[in-house]
């Protein structure tokens, strides 16, 4: 098998090149091909000077991550940089695409960088539950600052090359059209000169002088990084590239990094990253199956939901038609999606034209002939069958054949919504999470007719419009809101038995949830679906909103609420609560918050079980997606069913069985044979 690596002599200068598609990852053959390539150059007099770069569409986009777990096979990517940057010969690293992980350590190796401006360069490894593991730690402060350092090793997001520039990580921007030429010039013209090693760098003296700024950066990221490890370590290992030699620097990054590599978070969440890759491949539909173009959209409803998924579209640069009833209803829907995007621009993230763009591609109406040449059709009405068949029958009438009709709805049968029109092929459900415009998941429900093509075609979709899509069979609730609806079953009954709302809050809370169930309550509305009837009180929810406490809209609900909305448990709903489950006939009694982890969690993990069992989830891992994504579970524990695996699923059994909570043949032949949901 030939090597990824080539060499082509230019006059004095030798180009290295690797050519490993997709992504020129650093597997064992490029290291190797790297190392060799270094060799070559450093053992031949007439070579003056080396670039390093790549063929394809990036520079080395990071670690070979297949190789993660497994025995290393040599030669080590440290050792190979550190080769690299003892010639005594210039080196210098042309880069384009993005420079990641690995390839930014590459990069760092070098004696000097230089970048087209579309190039991008950051160490991310943070993302996988890890900190660099080539130096990237050591290096980088030492060339541009701790305090530059610290968001991209642990941020982990990348950087542009203007921005690279500015802080001293690229040396020269080229040409876009001109990358090799132009770093085979620099290199040349630095002939002669002594090479700057970046592990010789003194810029991490600013952490030295102002230690306070790793304190500062912990707390301005201290809720993005709750729960995590590696950030942590990571702010650890660029305090010691100012407080240590290179050296014992580098020996503290490989400490921490070995640490981090043989951790339960790390491995969730390399769990996590293949998980989100798998959504993407449904079992049946061939990978080359011919796509839908989809070049305009069409969309019924223009309240929150409706506005939020128009902005998807429309942010993406695709053409929406946005229909409604009544004129008023969608001057208010469009007027609400123009004020989010002026918002989004007063914090710097559209330019006004950007807002403009947007908002000129949308054209509003209140006829359904308007949505006649629209490949692709979404409504987001009420959440009732008589009303969304009665949609999807008038779109069967008007929409061009061949055109997609998706429904937004969260919970209902898309078979049976499908059977209202001629061409159930074509219907698929796409369930967008609110806020619409924000939330990155979708839940692609694939009806009993779908097309394989319709469904090629919306995942393909969902990339553009920036969501991280899974699949979900037709089932009551889908994937997400079918486990939801057991964690909700547990928390009433609680409650009812004794345990205070706010410790069932609590515990969600504590295992990293954004928020608990009687908070989210309270945030969407007690009175949602309310029947309005006061005198008809059959659950605490109806009870509450007897009493006028609808939320935090009303300044009260399962918590009273200040000016600023700030939440204390209520002695009133603890007296409602009781009174109700006095009239219930339920005892009352301490409840430990162990047992409400348990109540709570463990029956979600049983559904999840039913729910491949029952083939509505592809695989495991599509329901750790759809958690993860769409209902705040925490990422380093790798989602429901990973974490199961993680605490062994003999003892999720057990705590059903403790609890008198059913468990399905599914979950407890697997728990009884030692197996796992996840690979």
């Amino acid at each position: 098998m030939p090597s990824p690596i080539r060499t082509e002599r230019r006059d004095n200068v030798l180009v290295i090149v690797s050519d490993d598609p997709p992504v020129n990852a650093l597997g064992q053959t490029v290291r190797e091909g790297l190392a060799k390539g270094i060799e070559e150059a450093l053992g031949d007099d007439s070579v003056e000077a080396v670039v390093i770069r790549c063929d394809g569409r990036t520079f080395f986009a990071g670690a070979d991550i297949t190789e993660f777990g497994k025995p290393p096979e040599g030669p080590s990517l440290p050792e190979t940089l550190d080769t690299m940057e003892a010639s005594d010969k210039p080196v210098v690293a042309a880069i384009h695409g993005t420079a990641l992980g690995g390839g930014c350590e590459v990069a760092l190796g070098c004696h000097y960088r230089v970048a087209v401006p579309s190039a991008k360069l950051g160490l991310p490894e943070v993302k996988l539950g890890l900190i660099p593991g080539a130096a990237g730690t050591q290096r980088l402060p030492r060339i541009v600052g701790a305090q530059a350092a610290l968001p991209m090793v642990a941020v982990g997001n990348p950087i542009p090359a203007s921005k690279a520039k500015s802080i001293g990580l690229i040396d020269e921007i080229v040409g876009e059209g001109s990358l090799e030429a132009d770093a085979i010039a620099f290199a040349k013209s630095k002939i002669g000169q002594p090479v700057p090693r970046s592990s010789e760098g003194n810029a991490n003296q600013d952490g030295v002088r102002n230690p306070d700024i790793f304190d500062e950066f912990r707390a301005k990221n201290g809720r993005k990084m709750r729960g995590f490890d590696a950030p942590n370590a990571a702010i650890e290992a660029v305090k010691a590239a100012g407080s240590m030699s290179y050296a014992e620097g580098v020996k503290k990054e490989r400490e921490l990094f070995t640490t981090l590599m043989s951790s339960t978070q790390s491995a969730a969440m390399r769990h996590y990253f293949f998980a989100e890759r798998a959504a993407n491949k449904i079992d049946d539909v061939p990978a080359d199956t011919a796509l839908i173009p989809v070049k305009k959209v069409g969309l019924i409803g223009a309240g929150t939901m409706g506005g939020g998924i128009a902005m998807n579209f429309l942010s993406a640069g695709i053409p929406v038609t946005m229909l409604e009833m009544k004129r008023d209803a969608l001057d208010r829907g469009t007027g609400t999606m123009r004020k989010n995007y002026e918002n989004t621009a007063e914090r710097g993230r559209m330019t006004s034209e950007q807002v403009e763009g947007a908002m000129g591609i949308l054209t509003p109406t209140l006829e359904y002939g308007d949505l006649a040449d629209c490949d692709l059709v979404i409504e987001a009405v009420y959440e009732n069958m008589d009303v969304k068949k009665e949609v999807f029958g008038k779109l069967d009438e008007v929409v061009k054949d061949g055109a997609i009709l998706a429904s937004n709805t969260s919970y209902l049968d898309i078979d049976e919504i499908a059977a209202a029109t001629g061409r159930p092929g074509y219907v698929v459900g796409l369930h967008f999470f609110s806020p619409a415009n924000i939330m990155k998941l979708l839940e692609v429900v694939r009806g009993e007719k779908t097309r394989g093509d319709v469904l090629a075609t919306v995942m393909k979709l969902s990339k553009k419009i920036g969501k991280v899509a899974a699949v979900s069979g037709v089932c009551p609730g889908f994937i997400g809101n079918r486990m939801l609806s057991k964690r909700q079953e547990q928390a009433n009954q609680l409650i009812m038995e004794g345990a205070n709302y706010w410790d069932v809050d609590d515990v969600l809370l504590d295992f990293d949830f954004p928020m608990g169930p009687f908070q989210m309550g309270d945030l969407a509305g007690i009175d949602i679906g309310w029947h309005r009837d006061p005198s008809k009180v059959t659950t605490i929810r109806e009870a509450l909103c007897a009493a006028g406490r609808f939320g935090q809209k009303a300044g009260k609900g399962y918590y009273d609420y200040d000016e600023a909305r700030q939440r204390t448990p209520s002695d009133e709903v603890k007296s409602i609560i009781a009174d109700f489950a006095t009239k219930e006939g339920t005892p009352q009694r301490n409840i430990s918050k162990d047992e409400i982890r348990e109540r709570l969690l463990y029956p979600m993990v049983d559904e999840g079980a039913k729910i491949l069992d029952e083939g509505m989830a592809q695989r495991a891992s599509d329901i750790d997606v759809v958690w993860i994504n769409g209902y705040g579970w925490p990422l380093y524990t790798g989602g429901p069913m990973f974490w199961a695996d993680t605490i062994g699923l003999d003892n999720v059994v057990a705590g059903l069985d403790k609890h008198d909570l059913s468990v399905s043949d599914y979950l407890r032949k697997k728990a009884e044979a030692g197996k796992r949901f996840t690979a």
